[in-house]
Parts: structure tokens; sequence; C-alpha cells
């Protein structure tokens, strides 16, 4: 339960009707797509970034933890709010503010669904480059705060790549303007990617000035079929070793490609779209995109890279029909997933391209010793892999077998010197592993930086960094 005089201060920071204290109107903003739940004390609907300032410093006065929400799309409860309090959405504030094509830049509120800033920057031949499976329904704040990437991360980068500057709040009601309205820009820290992937445990992003890039105007996808996923790992690391950068590199294992098949068909009828070919162990999705004089000399490289032991077929999409069915089976592999295993423990961890063989081995070694079903898929062009341990949740035998499983699967990451989270953050999944990878004395500075942002621990507690 929240003071009176708190919920009195912070009915006043908003307009009317925009703080919600009624335990069922809460609930439906306790939740995020981890599954997880717990129940704020209340939520407040900001428009503006004054309303921001004036709950947050609310908060600080009454030390009432405040979690920041776009549009719950996260997977890792980094948006849960474990501490009840205040969870402050932001998805109100969705304004596009500026659109400056000669610049290559748009700047939006928070609140602005990535889909929505595609659109525009579409309009102006000229796109932003993280593009998660959740586009549609992600905020841009959100992206931000948990570091999205997605497919086109391989070529352009991801959401740390892709922002010029931030307008932020800090944990005590600072206004902070971090970054720059240009590409160059190196005075003072670079605060504007610090600020990015920190799960909103620092401050509170209410604005966000983002790089654009020019739209290719021709693009091509192969569909290459191998035998085994130690073949298309190791083609994986051909096609990355050589100049031509792929715009795209998706890895399917046999698995997630009976799953795409049972989802969306990829052949017709009339045998214009060929279906998978009988015996495939593990599929790779490359696109390569550019303009018509440069296009066909990097799809014949990567073809050329793509060729080797292993390989059934190697195909181009004959059509954008085909090309459109085969990227709509990729993105539905995660929730056709949970259709298949409600308990899916879906680990986002990333390896050197060179090093995903040795994963996808030790994985596959990984699923036979702990008698689990494993899927994986998933951003191979940077060595971002999803690893899916799939469980019945009503069987506690195999639910202590995941825990072990995991932990093994993790170590075989860090071994392999990769990061136990490529895009989708630490949140609450990830926490209590972070000392795994990092270093004590680093931890020691983080949680010293995260108190210079924010005094009193009241953003977004329990997230992103282990206790002490």
């Amino acid at each position: 339960m929240l003071p009176s005089a708190a919920v009195v201060a912070l009915r006043a920071c908003v307009p009317p009707g925009s703080l919600l204290t009624d335990p069922a109107d809460c609930l439906a903003y306790g939740y995020d797509n981890s599954r997880r739940l717990a129940l704020p004390q209340a939520v407040a609907f900001a428009t503006t970034h004054e309303q921001v300032v004036a709950l947050v410093r609310v908060c600080h006065q009454y030390r009432i933890p405040l979690t920041a929400r776009g549009r719950g799309t996260n997977t890792t409860g980094a948006s849960v709010p474990l501490a009840g309090g205040l969870v402050l959405s932001l998805e109100r504030m969705d304004r596009i503010l500026e659109v400056a094509p000669g610049d290559r830049l748009i700047r939006c509120e928070a609140g602005a669904l990535n889909g929505t800033v595609q659109a525009e920057a579409a309009r102006h031949g000229l796109f932003w480059a993280p593009d998660p499976t959740s586009a549609a329904f992600s905020t841009v704040g959100g992206n931000l705060a948990c570091g999205a990437g997605g497919p086109r991360a391989v070529k352009y980068g991801t959401a740390r790549d892709a922002v010029l500057g931030l307008k932020a709040v800090s944990g005590d009601g600072r206004t902070l303007v971090v970054g720059a309205s240009t590409t160059k820009s190196v005075v003072g820290y670079d605060l504007t990617r610090l600020l990015i992937g920190s799960e909103g445990t620092l401050a509170i992003i209410t604005e966000a000035t983002l790089r654009l890039l020019p739209k290719p105007s021709r693009t091509r996808l192969l569909r290459a079929a191998y035998a085994d996923v130690r073949s298309a790992a190791e083609a994986v690391a051909r096609v990355m070793g050589q100049p031509a950068i792929p715009s795209a590199l998706e890895f399917m294992d046999g698995e997630a490609v009976r799953l795409a098949e049972n989802y969306r068909a990829t052949a017709t009828p009339d045998g214009v779209h060929g279906a998978v070919p009988e015996g495939t162990g593990a599929l790779l999705l490359i696109e390569a995109d550019g303009e018509d004089d440069t296009l066909p000399a990097a799809v014949a490289a990567i073809e050329a890279a793509a060729r080797g032991a292993g390989l059934i077929e190697l195909r181009a999409a004959t059509d954008a029909a085909e090309a459109e069915t085969l990227w709509a089976c990729r993105k539905a592999l995660s929730p056709s997933l949970r259709q298949l295993a409600p308990k899916k423990v879906n680990e986002d961890v990333a390896v050197p391209v060179t090093r995903l063989p040795a994963l996808i081995d030790g994985v596959q070694a990984l699923s036979r010793q702990h008698a689990l079903k494993i899927v994986c898929f998933g951003h191979a062009g940077n060595g971002n892999i999803h690893v899916n341990l799939l469980a019945n949740p009503d069987d506690p035998e195999q639910l202590r077998r995941i825990e072990a499983c995991l932990h093994a699967v993790f170590r075989l990451v860090l071994s392999l010197d990769g990061t136990l989270s490529g895009e989708h953050g630490v949140g609450i999944d990830k926490r209590d592993y972070v000392g795994w990878e990092v270093a004590a004395d680093t931890l020691a500075l983080m949680r010293a930086i995260k108190a210079q942002f924010d005094p009193h621990g009241i953003l977004n507690p329990g997230k992103a960094l282990p206790a002490p």
C-alpha cells in the first residue's frame, strides 16, 4: 500500500484518470512476455517528459519502486514490477517529433512503436536498423532499454549502433540530454550507449534521436538446407569469413525447420515454391541486399561460401511471396514453441561466429545428457542463437533437469568466449548469472554507476545486476 500522501502527489503529476490504483486495473501491468507476474500498487500514464520528471521526483521522495514500461513484449521479466510500487507506462508518449531525411534521423518519444518509426522512415527511402520479431508491437523505448537487435543486426548493428542521442530522467528526477544530432561526437562520456541496454535501471528514456540508414533497392533471399547442424554452423563461419556481408543470416535446426513447416508450409501446390528437402537437419536463411550493380556479385560470393560439406540444396526465393513466407515461418518459431511446450526456456546467447559449430555440438550433447528436447534457431550471422529448452511444467523432475542443463549451457557459452545475452537483456531471468560473466571488480563499478544515476535505488529494482 502506497502512503496516501504519495498517491495524492502522484495523481497531481498526470492528467485526470491517468493514475490507476485498483488492483484489478493494475493487474494487466504486472506481467510481460516472460509470463512472470508481480502486482504494482499503482500505474501512471505519462504523456510528456515533464510528467515523467514529476512522477520520478515523487517516487524518489517517498522511496517508491518505479518500473518503466512500454508494451510488455520483453521476454526476461525486465518490465515486471518485482518490488511492487509504481509502474510508469510510456505507451501514450508515442509521437514522432521530428523527421530529417537529409540528416538521416528521426526524433520520437519512447512510446512510439518500432513499426511506426519504420513506416515513417520508409516514406523517405530510409529505415531504422533494429528489427526484432516484436517490431509491430514493441516500443522504441523498450527496444533501447533492452538493446534490441534482430536479423538485420548482422550487417547494420543493434540498438546501440542506431541511436544518436537520448532524453531521459535519472532516479532522482534530473533531466539528462545525452548524445548529439550528428554521427560524430566525442564530447564528454558516452552516456547514450550506457543507457541503452540498462533496462531502465539507470534512467527512464523519454525521447530518442534515431540514426536512419538508406533502404537498399533490392534484396535476395537464399535458403540453404544441410544434412546436419554442424554443416550449417560451419557454413555460417564461411559466409561471415568473406567480404560480402549478408543483411540477415538466420539458423534453424532440424526440429525448428519441422515446426516452421507445420506452421506455414513453404511449398505451393503448383510447385512454384519448393518444399524443404527430405533429410534436412538444419537450414540457413541468408538475405543479401544492395543495388542493381552490386547485388549479383555479393550473392555469388555468399552462395560460394554456403556451398560445402553437408549441403543438400541451395535455393533462391523465386519471388517476393516466397521470401515473405520463409520469413513468416522463421518469425513464428518462438510462439509456436509455446504450443509444443508451455514451459519454454528461451536462452538468448551469443558466441564468436567461428565458435558456432562448437556451441551447436555442445548443446546437442547436453540435450542427450539431460534427456531434454532443445530447439535452436537465431541470428547466426553474429553468433546469436536462441537455445530453447522444452519441458512439461507439471513434471518436477524434468524442471530439475532443465535447471541443471541451463547452467551447463551457460558454462559452455562462456567457455567459448561468448555472452549470456545477445539481445533480450538480463531482466530477472539472467540476473543471478551475471557474475559468471562479469568480474567482481567490474560489477562493483557498475553498482557504483547505478548509485550515481539512482541514489535511492528506486528504478526497476531487482533487474540487470545481481545483489551484492
